[in-house]
């Protein structure tokens, strides 16, 4: 139970932290609708299988200038996605009701790259979720598997609600508003990238 508890908080705060991911999530929302957030929501479910492993095997081992270059590429792609996003919002219109354009593979794919570039889930899963897991595995490993079922539970679900959220509401938009609201998410993951650019530039320390 103390596992399951410790992964549903930890899952939570992933899950709502504003970041790359998510804001991809109300970006193929508001594109394509709840089934479109949603499949972008699951990336983690895709993406993050290397890292825990790698991060479980050998915790602590990844040299420091691996997720300094992980952060500075990823940052750059968040970026390059920011502005095609900001460009898409000058001449988008608002989807009619009815009409989901479905997330193509190349949308989930991109979802994908930008997690596993993201230095946040080596973080996480090096410095809290692996000894979680090893000392829950060491007792039973019953512990550890309701550790990580629960982290994931709530860490793909709190970002589905928001994809439910934004998708209903958005043909309620006018194309102005519309706009307005591709724009703004084109702007965030732009700032984000160079967040996770910049932190991947500066010295160790800041």
């Amino acid at each position: 139970m103390t596992e399951l508890l410790m992964g549903l908080s930890l899952g939570l705060g992933a899950g709502v932290t504003p970041g790359a991911l998510l804001t991809l999530v109300i970006t193929a929302s508001l594109r394509g609708g709840f089934r479109s957030g949603v499949r972008l929501a699951c990336v983690p479910l895709l993406s993050d299988l290397p890292v825990v492993l790698l991060a479980v095997t050998a915790v602590g081992a990844l040299p420091q200038v691996l997720l300094r270059v992980l952060s500075v590429g990823g940052g750059l792609y968040v970026v390059y996605l920011g502005v095609e996003t900001l460009r898409e919002a000058r001449t988008a219109l608002p989807p009619r009701p009815g009409e989901d354009a479905p997330s193509s593979p190349r949308e989930v794919l991109r979802g994908v790259v930008v997690n596993l570039l993201n230095p946040h889930p080596w973080l996480f899963w090096i410095a809290v979720g692996s000894p979680i897991f090893v000392s829950a595995w060491d007792r039973l490993p019953a512990y550890a598997l309701a550790f990580v079922g629960g982290f994931y539970l709530v860490l793909v679900g709190s970002k589905v609600a928001l994809a439910g959220a934004v998708g209903a509401g958005r043909h309620r938009l006018t194309p102005r508003g519309y706009r307005l609201l591709l724009g703004a998410s084109g702007a965030l993951l732009a700032a984000v990238g160079a967040v996770l650019t910049v932190r991947g530039l500066l010295p160790q320390g800041w």
